[in-house]
């Protein structure tokens, strides 16, 4: 054991031991930096591993071309279930803080085959995301030093398939390094980040809403309420389509949890920062919304938001014709400041998920070693790390429209992870649902709402994606975000069964029941 590591916990070089038992009604010790984090390290890190700038750049168009002026509408529709199950997730984290999160929560209420796969669901979901947010990243760096320097052949390197690729592989590297190494070392490098993303969004908001009010823009529409208004658009499928982009706009709060056993008052904190997170992005979102879609409209051609030339980059679009030369860096600036700095919390729930998995032997013993110094999970951060690089340039490769589709899938990730935990809440606390009507509400009829909603975006998300139409194209006549989206959730069926047979204490239930916290059994 490593001088100064916790007693029980992995860390390098003996990545075969396990935490303690924990105490009733929390987790054991993994070796993790306890009390690291306050309510406002908390919500930045939230904030951050949104990393709102970047979805809006990369959503924008996509939403307007499924709802059109329905887009604030949608983004609002978004919150209803991230803020329900959030509940959930508030509520579960109060009675036992465990990084695993989803992981941990659903296997305890579901047995240990639901739990892995809510494991896994947020382990993909957060390397398709990790991978899109380096391509945006390096595409906007590219777009901003030429901007910067009045260098066409600059901007234009990120069109070269191999300075894109080695600029993506060298981001993530460097995010991996930075992720290793703790937030702690890079704190005050994230409150930065995240200030500048807030600040530019409210400048480009405020002057593309003065400029479309002053008129002479041949695009710009006035401000409506019914835009406001989700049963204005015009199908339940076009509905859905924009509410699986929305969710996608949020994912990343639930990062507030994952740091539950590092962050001071870890039953209630997380909880606390998780909601103003969200209730920051939800005001965000609208604003910058609204503001574009009155500067730009929603035609297809020119700077409107649903022209499909620009529809997955808006901002590189906007940038000039709303801020002008030379501040329209400052939005590519924010972009790549908002993918700079996801990418390195982004790292924060698939490498603490993965901790926990191992600790419950869930998966091999190697992903639970806890670095001695700086009490990260070094090799489940680094092991992301890899297999986001692997995952992106495989992408890459095949597909043309990588971004778009796997944004796409994602949002099938996303929802079912989610839901499983909203179903795990409702579950897990069926006993004390007639304590008090909050518990009734907050532990019951909030997450199985929630839940029951990101089910059907879920179903109508399949049944949609099956067309060869929905994204890019088509595999042997289906559907690319089909073929990606259920190919993900099969591989994880797979590798679920394959390691129940080479290790299946986790799978009889020994090392994680309901009654018990982390129940260890020794080599």
């Amino acid at each position: 054991m490593a001088p100064g590591a916790p007693q029980g916990a992995p860390v390098s070089g003996t990545s075969g031991d396990l935490p303690d038992r924990g105490t009733a009604g929390g987790a054991g010790d993994k070796g993790l930096r306890g009390g690291s984090v306050g309510l406002l390290g908390s919500v930045v890190l939230g904030v951050s591993t949104v990393a709102p700038v970047y979805c809006l750049t990369a959503t924008l168009g996509p939403t307007v071309t499924a709802v059109g002026v329905q887009m604030p509408a949608v983004f609002l529709a978004g919150f209803l279930p991230m803020l329900l199950v959030a509940f959930a997730y508030k509520e579960l984290n109060k009675d036992f803080p465990d990084c695993g999160t989803s992981f941990t929560w659903a296997a305890r209420a579901f047995g240990p085959r639901v739990g892995w796969m809510a494991g896994w669901g947020l382990t993909v979901a957060t390397i398709i995301v990790l991978s899109n947010l380096a391509g945006v990243a390096t595409e906007f760096l590219y777009l901003m030093l030429g901007e910067m320097t009045g260098s066409g052949w600059i901007a234009e390197l990120d069109q070269d398939k191999a300075v894109h690729l080695l600029t993506v592989v060298l981001l993530i590297a460097g995010a991996t390094a930075m992720s290793y190494r703790g937030m702690t070392a890079t704190k005050w490098f994230q409150y930065g980040l995240v200030g500048l993303q807030l600040a530019v969004l409210l400048l480009f908001s405020g002057i593309a809403v003065g400029r479309a009010v002053s008129g002479g823009l041949p695009d710009s529409i006035g401000f409506s309420p019914s835009w406001l208004d989700p049963l204005q658009v015009g199908s339940f499928s076009a509905f859905t389509a924009g509410l699986s982009l929305s969710i996608f706009m949020y994912w990343g709060w639930d990062t507030c949890l994952t740091m539950n056993e590092e962050t001071l008052g870890s039953a209630r904190t997380p909880g606390r920062a998780a909601m103003i997170s969200m209730v920051t992005l939800v005001g965000s979102y609208l604003l910058v919304a609204v503001a574009a879609q009155m500067f730009a409209g929603v035609g297809s051609t020119g700077t409107g938001l649903g022209n499909p030339a620009t529809a997955d980059n808006v901002f590189a679009a906007l940038a000039r014709p709303v801020l002008g030369s030379p501040w329209s860096v400052l939005l590519f600036l924010a972009v790549v400041a908002s993918a700079a700095a996801s990418l390195q919390t982004t790292f924060i729930p698939v490498a603490r998920t993965l901790l926990a998995m191992s600790a419950y032997r869930a998966v091999p013993p190697r992903f639970g070693t806890v670095h001695p110094r700086f009490r990260t999970p070094g090799y489940a951060t680094v092991a992301a790390g890899v297999a986001t690089a692997v995952f992106y340039v495989g992408m890459s490769l095949i597909s043309e429209n990588v971004v778009q589709d796997t944004i796409l899938a994602l949002g099938l990730m996303i929802c079912f992870y989610y839901a499983l935990t909203a179903f795990a809440c409702a579950w897990y606390f069926r006993r004390t649902l007639r304590t008090s009507p909050r518990d009734l509400l907050l532990r019951g009829i909030a997450p199985l709402l929630g839940g029951v909603l990101l089910t059907a975006v879920f179903l109508q998300t399949l049944t949609d994606a099956w067309s060869p139409d929905y994204g890019s194209g088509a595999v042997l006549g289906i559907g690319s975000v089909f073929v990606i989206g259920v190919g993900i959730l099969l591989l994880g069926a797979a590798l679920m069964t394959w390691y129940g047979r080479v290790r299946p204490e986790f799978f009889r239930g020994e090392t994680l029941r309901e009654d018990a916290s982390a129940l260890v059994v020794e080599d």
